[in-house]
């Protein structure tokens, strides 16, 4: 099982072949947007327009199955927070005051999940025993809090999931290529998760490369996590394929990794 790479006309993302529910990680193409923002833009930023960015939205709901008012959107600000939703939650694109949070569960059918990302790494989850869904966004200061292990733990807790049965997807973020960072980042990995890490760290001079795919990976793994899938995709290395933080100095658009809940599934 892989992360693959699907087109529908000028539309293009990507999906995990081991989950089931309609589900992507979006790249750079086949929106409406105009400008810098050109064309799959998921968040109102300088020189969007709200229409733009609904449209958009509908054209990923046509494709996945779910409508502008089924999403429960996040407000992340790099914490290890699981927000619980289900179908009270949905208050579309237009709600503006989301609860602080960077993953998102449910199990409530007809519920579509979004993290989003412009360099970091969105990971999505589905217990295709249950049905329960999530999606996780894990910068470096999520990862080294382990939101994915506690994404994991709170759908067991919440909807009697197992760990074992929980099919996991790691998307698009900035490589081991080209995450590059002072001594914090790479110390913050190794207080929280030992040396299994260091193989996910390179020195290069002064700073650092680490491996945020890898070192995610191992935190599901620990959590008993058996079926990760992950995208070998880099936005740095694609700028024009996906939106990155880092190569743009910040004057770009947003990827979305999105899953829906299905009943029957």
């Amino acid at each position: 099982m892989s992360v693959i790479t699907k087109k529908q006309g000028a539309l293009e993302y990507l999906t995990a072949e081991g989950i089931t529910v309609p589900h992507c990680f979006t790249t750079r193409f086949g929106g409406v947007s105009s400008g810098a923002l050109t064309s799959m833009n998921l968040a109102i930023r300088p020189g969007e327009t709200e229409e733009n960015v609904t449209r958009n939205f509908e054209i990923l709901g046509k494709v996945l199955g779910f409508g502008i008012h089924d999403l429960v959107l996040t407000r992340q600000t790099h914490t290890d927070i699981v927000r619980t939703v289900g179908s009270a939650d949905c208050s579309g694109f237009f709600h503006r005051d989301y609860p602080e949070c960077d993953a998102l569960i449910t199990n409530d059918p007809g519920v579509a999940l979004i993290v989003f990302t412009a360099d970091c790494t969105p990971i999505l989850f589905h217990d295709p025993v249950t049905g329960a869904v999530g999606a996780a966004h894990a910068g470096w200061r999520g990862t080294a809090s382990a939101i994915a292990a506690k994404t994991v733990r709170a759908m067991c807790r919440d909807f009697g999931c197992k760990s074992e049965n929980i099919r996991a997807a790691i998307g698009p973020n900035i490589g081991f290529c080209h995450f590059e960072t002072d001594a914090d980042v790479p110390q913050a990995m190794v207080a929280a998760f030992g040396s299994e890490v260091l193989p996910f760290i390179r020195e290069s001079g002064a700073k650092y490369h680490v491996d945020l795919k890898q070192i995610n990976a191992l935190i599901l793994r620990r959590a008993g996590v058996r079926h990760i899938e992950i995208s070998d995709a880099c936005t740095a290395c694609q700028p024009d394929r996906f939106w990155s933080h880092r190569v743009t100095g910040g004057n770009r658009g947003s990827q979305g990794a999105i899953i829906l809940c299905k009943e029957g599934l």
